[in-house]
């Protein structure tokens, strides 16, 4: 078996770490693994399955001689000064930041979804890591759509902290402790206190009222699917839930569908589970599915808001948004990049 060059930017972060587990789980193919992350994480050691690997800091253009594949975690401002860099130098780029995800000439990839979409990452050697939030519902919608042609989606999210990453959820975990001391919450990683809240806003607000969380939604979702005439609408919220996203999912489609065709389609979509008995109190919780790697769609229902004539569904919608939303997806990536053959591979054989 061949083996890669691979490099984490943002190793020591919660989706970086989450990464690093993946590949160990996975037992990804690396020959070598080099973890780059800020100056407070420089220096302390990890074990990545086996190996044991150091945190260092990235530096100039030679960080990246000789890496096969990069995962970037780091954010927006990292992965815009460092990612085309790094493919430069020969590497498969995956990056999780939100900068390059609408460029044309850079694929957005959930691999169940649209692997094939890979292979016009042969010349910019960048690939685009979708908004978590978008990743499992197109993971819902993709044989939903390809059967009976979805119309319109409108997206309600409740969104854990872990989304915000660690400092996410180290505020959550201090205002608990704030309130049971009964002290003043105090924020910084949110606008408003998120412990025992919910807060209308992740992102910042855009002049049309809407958050470049929603925005993300509404315009990835056409991205992967490849049909720019589905009509998205979406409100995201943030809750006081340490991990997992839930999702209520309402869809239009252009041909009529059932219930039990629904659940018929999605059980055949791989990467996701159904998980939908009322009768038992069988739904998907985040506190369940928190740590899987499938996306688990349940509360599947006719929408009796819709005229005659018209067909539709609402579901429920929860994934893991550290593993299929991040870390998961961009391994996966990595590796249907590798079946594609878009690995230069200059790892020694």
């Amino acid at each position: 078996m061949k083996k890669f060059n691979v490099a984490v930017v943002g190793a020591s972060g919660a989706v970086g770490r989450e990464v690093l587990a993946t590949l160990a789980q996975r037992s990804f193919p690396f020959s070598t693994l080099r973890l780059f992350s800020s100056h407070r994480s420089a220096g302390q050691k990890t074990k990545v399955g086996s190996l044991a690997a150091t945190f260092e800091v990235l530096g100039d253009n030679e960080s990246f001689k000789g890496l096969d594949i990069v995962f970037f975690t780091s954010g927006s401002t990292v992965s815009e000064q460092h990612a085309f860099r790094a493919a430069a130098s020969g590497a498969l780029v995956i990056d999780n930041a939100s900068i390059f995800r609408m460029r044309p000439d850079v694929p957005l990839v959930v691999p169940e979804v649209n692997g094939a979409a890979l292979d016009s990452a042969r010349d910019t050697r960048v690939v685009a890591n979708p908004n978590c939030t978008t990743a499992q519902m197109v993971m819902a919608l993709k044989p939903l759509h390809d059967r009976f042609r979805v119309k319109r989606v409108v997206l309600a999210s409740y969104q854990a902290v872990s989304g915000k990453g660690q400092k996410g959820i180290d505020e959550f975990k201090r205002q608990i402790r704030e309130h049971v001391d009964g002290r003043p919450l105090t924020t910084e990683a949110f606008p408003h206190p998120i412990a025992f809240n919910c807060l209308p806003h992740i992102d910042t607000f855009r002049a049309d009222g809407f958050t470049g969380e929603e925005h993300k939604v509404m315009e990835e979702t056409r991205k992967i699917l490849g049909d720019p005439s589905i009509r998205v609408v979406a409100t995201c919220v943030r809750v006081p839930v340490l991990n997992c996203h839930s999702e209520s999912v309402t869809i239009e489609t252009e041909k009529p569908v059932t219930v039990e065709q629904a659940r018929e389609a999605l059980s055949a979509m791989p990467g996701v589970k159904v998980f939908d008995d009322p009768a038992t109190n069988t739904y998907p919780l985040a506190l369940d599915v928190s740590g899987k790697d499938d996306v688990y769609v349940g509360r599947i229902r006719k929408d009796p808001s819709l005229a005659e004539g018209q067909y539709g569904l609402t579901f429920w919608v929860v994934g893991d948004n550290l593993r299929k939303g991040a870390a998961l997806n961009a391994v996966q990536i990595a590796e249907a990049a590798i079946a594609r053959g878009l690995i230069q591979n200059q790892a020694p054989r």
